[in-house]
């Protein structure tokens, strides 16, 4: 058993990680730009398909719409495991979250090139601890607007991440909840590690600049 959930149930576990993958992967922020007469948004700016290059074409109604989309297609991949998952919610829960976040970054119909999490790991964070998902949205925002960029935001929220997941006077190291938070964090970080070093080196674009 892992997680207390029987080998019989483990088929099902393994197709809510499919089907978290695939609402993951859809590109929002290509699709509506596409559809919008903006061209691939593959070739504008950084290239990502994230709501902060959709944000460069100038449209903010647009990278809104991605940002909502993106969000909200994190906090589904949750709720389809709470559906299809009654007698193992949490642990289904937050493989569902693993997963949607991977198929944002990882999308098999973009060869694996997708964006960086943050849109996606905030909604499944707060469809699986609102309140540490509240917390991170604040500390995203917080920092995006004082220093107008966006990745410094978001490096520090889910670097904060699983410190904000250690609920006073218990650290459950072995919930899935906490694994995946960290599990999403790093996915987060990693696919910053260009932007940390901009960060580093001082040349990291602030929003609506071009640049990656």
């Amino acid at each position: 058993m892992i997680y207390g959930i029987p080998t019989y149930d483990l088929p099902l576990m393994g197709g809510v990680a499919f089907l978290s993958y695939l609402i993951g992967s859809i590109p929002f922020g290509l699709v509506l730009t596409a559809l919008s007469g903006g061209g691939d948004i593959r070739k504008i700016g950084s290239g990502n398909i994230g709501a902060t290059n959709v944000l460069r074409t100038g449209r903010k109604g647009l990278a809104a719409g991605t940002l909502a989309l993106d969000g909200t297609k994190g906090a589904f991949a949750v709720f389809c495991a709470f559906v299809l998952c009654p007698f193992h919610t949490l642990a289904a829960e937050s493989l569902a979250a693993i997963f949607a976040v991977a198929g944002h970054c990882f999308p098999v119909w973009l060869k694996f090139k997708g964006g960086k999490g943050v849109a996606t790991g905030l909604g499944c964070i707060l469809a699986l601890m609102p309140g540490v998902g509240l917390c991170c949205c604040a500390l995203w925002l917080i920092f995006a607007k004082v220093t107008r960029i966006s990745s410094a935001g978001a490096i520090i929220a889910f670097a904060a991440l699983p410190l904000l997941m250690i609920r006073p006077g218990r650290i459950d190291f072995n919930s899935p909840a906490y694994l995946a938070g960290v599990l999403i964090a790093v996915m987060i970080l990693i696919r910053h590690h260009a932007n940390i070093t901009r960060l580093l080196k001082g040349t990291e674009p602030r929003i609506g600049q071009k640049g990656t």
